[in-house]
């Protein structure tokens, strides 16, 4: 199959139909409202299941009961939906589910705006619900990209029995690209019946499985986030994924940047090279589990004078960087999150006058 041109939106709900998911239940925000127009219609043509929710927290529960029936089960958000989400993220991930969210962000905090943000990243990466847990987060820098993480997400779900989030800023939804959708991609549902409820007898087994997040003995809960631990820690392990640019150059400055600003950042990477001036990349393709070691040896190298941080944030990923350069090399922060994606002009700038301060 050829290249198409689809929107965004439209190309995460086919890249989730492709990857084997028949369940849709969300609710409309705006810059992610098209995944549901598109798979109000697409589904019903495949027997699928479509369903509009009456709020967001009501899709975090539904969802909660279809992943323990053991259905591959998505739903699509924007910032303050998946807010309205997290009391039922943290219940799902306490009950070791899978299911896959994709959060296509907008200007915050509060209502803010309906631009392109990347103002979640705290949400995602630490929590944003309560308790111990955390999200197998995934972010794409293109339309081909967010569909081909789009459908890795499920099996990974199922590997680690835990909620995966798919985290793009607005243009990723808005924007048209040619894509592919690479068919060596599709998957079955595997291991369900570890989770699943839907019989004894469908899995031949004597045991039932129960799902649950509730553990009144304080030693059997310790035991619990001990195991959740565990898992996380297997994550970092085993997928934490990113893309290295320009690093085997004599770098003066490593950038640490994803998604879309990550796209902005490679341009004025390469206008810088013609000019003679070395920078050098590294693009989180994972916020977790993150490429903590990459990113300190890429600091470590002896070129490298600065690490700057850019994102469409007030700085939100600045400190998981300095946690990985550990005071190695100063760590300089450039951003905006109004709705404005800073220019390569603006970037090649930024990172010219972090060096020239850092010599001061």
């Amino acid at each position: 199959m050829g290249k198409i041109l689809m929107k965004g939106n439209e190309a995460i709900g086919e890249a989730a139909i492709r990857a084997g998911c028949l369940n849709y239940f969300a609710y409309p925000i705006t810059p992610q409202s098209e995944v549901s127009e598109y798979l109000s219609r697409r589904l019903p043509e495949i027997r699928g299941v479509f369903l509009q929710a009456e709020s967001e927290v009501a899709v975090s529960y539904m969802i909660f009961g279809a992943a323990g029936c053991g259905e591959r089960i998505f739903t699509t958000s924007s910032s303050p939906g998946i807010s309205l989400m997290s009391e039922g993220l943290s219940y799902i991930a306490s009950a070791q589910l899978p299911a896959v969210f994709v959060n296509i962000m907008r200007g915050g905090p509060g209502l803010g705006g309906i631009l392109p943000s990347q103002g979640d990243y705290f949400q995602a990466t630490k929590g944003g619900g309560h308790g111990d847990y955390r999200l197998f987060v995934m972010a794409p820098s293109s339309v081909q990209e967010a569909v081909e993480m789009v459908m890795k997400a499920f099996p990974l779900a199922e590997k680690y029995r835990n909620p995966v989030m798919i985290l793009g800023d607005g243009l990723i939804g808005q924007m048209m690209e040619p894509i592919e959708f690479p068919e060596n991609l599709r998957s079955e549902p595997t291991n369900k019946d570890q989770w699943a409820t839907n019989g004894m007898a469908t899995r031949n087994s004597d045991k039932p499985n129960i799902v649950k997040s509730l553990f009144l003995d304080p030693d059997e809960l310790n035991d619990h986030n001990l195991l959740l631990k565990a898992k996380y820690e297997r994550m970092k392990r085993e997928d934490t994924k990113y893309e290295p640019y320009n690093l085997d150059a004599d770098y003066k400055v490593l950038i640490v940047s994803y998604g879309t600003m990550s796209r902005v950042c490679r341009t004025a990477i390469d206008n810088m090279k013609a000019e003679g001036f070395e920078v050098g990349m590294i693009r989180p393709q994972t916020l977790f589990p993150f490429p903590e070691k990459a990113i300190s040896d890429a600091a470590s190298k002896q070129s490298c004078e600065v690490v700057a941080c850019i994102e469409m944030s007030m700085g939100q990923m600045v400190e998981d960087v300095q946690r990985c350069v550990l005071g190695k090399r100063p760590v300089k922060w450039y951003g905006k999150c109004g709705g404005d994606v800073p220019t390569p002009e603006e970037v090649i700038y930024v990172v010219k006058s972090f060096l020239d301060k850092n010599k001061a």
